[in-house]
């Protein structure tokens, strides 16, 4: 058999409102995470690390610090063919933007044209995750499916805020997909738990095409993948859905098997650092301690220099400084964040050149901070680039 041709097709568009104001000067996918990586950065390393390296990523919202990143930092070799390039909105029907995620893809379908792919890697920007697609990708090819949806496994309880698949029992057949529904239906032989949908697909060529000019030809539609591509091939029987759950990494654990975050909020994105500070997601780079400065449990990137501070429970980008005295707990900081003498950050988020003065606090009186800052429902605080506190 003949290596299948493969275009990974990747949904950066993302606005990314609940993420405010992280999301004030950039798109959702640009948003920094781990110290040293972009939230677009997990699904690019994801689809190259498996070969799939001819990939366009689609933007629109705030895009140009993402088409930096994408450029300065996925440069594929050309003589192979290969890239990684960002692919603005083009307005090739008309004076308009994208209305949604199918509409991203139907107003690119010369891309698909040029490349000629045999089936199509369409992922999501946002979610932190280890997957090898290429072992959806046999599925896919075996089932002779129109479309796989990569399902996870959650508690019913916590899949109320998430697209829900429902599988046929005896096939990895999709029998319906629902939307946040207060009620989600079980999966067959665990009726505790439901597949979620990670917002990643994989369709034949010939089916995608076909589906995306029907409903782009339909007034009625929202033109979404979730909410109507994805439900118009599971009503011809054509929709199967993989599960997460038997993808394999070499050298995962326990730990990290299977794990997927959407960081959707301010808490989601807090916790996603938390959670990668003990597990193999991400490691600690270099960086430099003096005058007794200390860190424990955490993350801190090159160049930062904790001077005599204390860092417990975080995650430092390059180029944080922590002063004599301070104290950073449970706090995502990230480029160019400087921590005052005596300063008090606990359970934050500061966004690039973030300045703390001498003695300031945050995260302390946090019914005063919601007068200055967001503050999300978990208590968390979020303050927006270049602010001096």
């Amino acid at each position: 058999m003949s290596t299948p041709r493969v275009l990974g097709i990747v949904l950066a568009g993302g606005e990314g409102k609940r993420l405010m104001p992280l999301t004030a000067d950039r798109a959702k996918p640009a948003v920094p995470f781990g110290g040293a990586y972009r939230l677009v950065d997990f699904v690019l390393s994801n689809l190259v690390n498996a070969g799939f390296a001819r990939i366009a990523v689609l933007t629109q919202y705030k895009s140009h610090s993402l088409d930096r990143h994408i450029t300065q930092t996925w440069a594929m070799p050309a003589i192979l063919g290969d890239y990684v390039t960002a692919v603005p909105a083009q307005q090739r029907l008309g004076p308009r933007w994208y209305t949604g995620s199918a509409d991203a893809i139907y107003q690119s379908l010369n891309l698909i044209e040029d490349e000629n792919p045999d089936y199509l890697l369409v992922f999501g920007a946002d979610n932190i995750y280890r997957m090898d697609p290429r072992q959806m990708l046999a599925q896919h090819i075996d089932s002779g499916a129109a479309v796989t949806v990569a399902g996870i496994r959650k508690p019913r309880a916590e899949a109320t805020e998430f697209g829900v698949i429902e599988q046929d029992a005896g096939s990895t057949k999709i029998k319906a997909f629902h939307e946040k529904v207060p009620d989600p239906p079980g999966i067959p032989g665990s009726p505790d738990e439901s597949f979620i949908s990670m917002g990643n697909y994989i369709f034949t060529r010939e089916w995608l095409v076909e589906t995306l000019r029907a409903d782009a030809a339909d007034d009625s539609s929202v033109h979404d993948m979730g909410g109507n591509v994805i439900p118009a091939l599971t009503s011809q029987g054509m929709a199967h859905v993989y599960d997460f759950g038997t993808n394999v990494i070499p050298g995962e654990t326990e730990r990290d098997k299977a794990y997927w975050k959407d960081v959707g909020s301010i808490d989601a994105y807090h916790e996603a650092h938390m959670e990668i500070i003990t597990s193999t997601l991400g490691s600690p780079p270099p960086a430099k301690f003096v005058e007794g400065g200390n860190a424990h449990e955490s993350i801190i990137g090159a160049g930062s220099v904790i001077a005599g501070g204390h860092v417990r429970s975080s995650v430092l980008a390059q180029d944080v400084r922590v002063a004599q005295g301070a104290y950073v707990e449970g706090a995502v900081l990230m480029p160019g964040v400087r921590i005052g003498r005596g300063a008090v950050v606990r359970n934050a988020i500061l966004d690039k050149n973030v300045t703390v003065p001498d003695g300031a606090q945050i995260g302390v009186h946090v019914e005063a901070d919601r007068e200055r800052f967001t503050v999300s429902t978990n208590g968390i605080v979020a303050v927006g680039k270049g602010i001096r506190v």
